[in-house]
């Protein structure tokens, strides 16, 4: 069962880090196209849920694997 903290924590990170890769890639693809916002728009609209979705799903593993190489580094 997911807790309140971890659902909204994937909820800002997925915005968050969805917001910043698409502006990017968008960006690269196109340019400073005068429809540039309306694409970005289109391809961050997908792109939020999908993001949303892998931070609820792979938090758990990425904060095990964490744990497990710091303690290995100490």
């Amino acid at each position: 069962m997911i807790n309140l903290p971890d659902f909204f924590f994937s909820l800002i990170m997925g915005c968050l880090m969805s917001l910043s890769i698409t502006l990017a890639t968008t960006f690269v693809r196109i340019g400073a196209a005068g429809n540039f916002f309306v694409i970005w728009f289109e391809v961050w609209i997908v792109a939020y849920p999908v993001a949303f979705i892998c931070i609820l799903l792979y938090k758990p593993i990425a904060m095990k694997l964490t744990a497990k190489i710091v303690k290995k580094l100490k």
